[in-house]
């Protein structure tokens, strides 16, 4: 078997590394928010696996001192992402203290999930994995979610995103899905997107 492109720096791990951001996976949520203008200044944002923090920095970047960042994952995040607008809390998505640590700096205006499941190589167990994350992201967003706020999440393609789109088509103005050109051409990852949170 050929070396496949996870085995080597393409054209986005290498613009990451001269941009100083820990991750190539950046670039997935700058398409995103150039798209949909998910990110502005003053918005309380929550990234939920956010290690090693592409998309925190993004965040912090994007908001220029204003606004907070919330930030959850099981790994720390990269030490030089720092900002004295970012809370860091280092646990399990599906912990109360976890979730309600989060819900005390909330409401937010924007929840973005870039997490991947633990990766066995076998597809059915892995895009179960991934939508398993993709509900308990959307949990996150309903309970903690601003009327109006927007959500992103990955997901893998197979794991159910019709069946999650209808569930987000209940709970936002709009949803879709979304494939940013930075992933990967083997990568069977794509991103859901919820818009205009509907009212309580």
């Amino acid at each position: 078997m050929g070396a496949n492109s996870y085995e080597k720096p393409d054209y986005w791990s290498k613009k990451a590394f001269q941009e100083g951001y820990p991750a190539r996976s950046v670039y997935k949520l700058k398409e995103m928010d150039e798209k949909f203008a998910l990110v502005r200044k003053g918005i309380r944002a929550l990234d939920l696996g956010a290690a090693p923090g592409s998309w925190t920095t993004y965040l912090l970047r994007k908001l220029d001192g204003t606004g907070r960042v919330t930030a959850i994952d099981l790994s720390p995040l990269a030490k030089d992402v720092k900002g004295d607008n970012l809370s860091f809390f280092q646990g399990d998505l599906y912990a109360p203290a976890i979730r309600a640590s989060a819900a005390e700096l909330g409401p937010y205006d924007l929840v973005v999930c870039d997490a991947a499941p633990a990766t066995t190589g076998n597809r059915t167990v892995d895009t179960a994995r991934s939508s398993g994350l993709v509900e308990l992201a959307l949990v996150y967003a309903e309970g903690l979610l601003v009327s109006g706020g927007n959500f992103v999440v990955k997901v893998f393609q197979g794991g159910g995103e019709q069946e999650i789109l209808k569930k987000m088509r209940a709970l936002f103005a709009t949803a879709r899905g979304f494939k940013p050109e930075a992933c990967r051409a083997e990568s069977f990852e794509t991103y859901l997107i919820g818009l205009g949170k509907k009212g309580n």
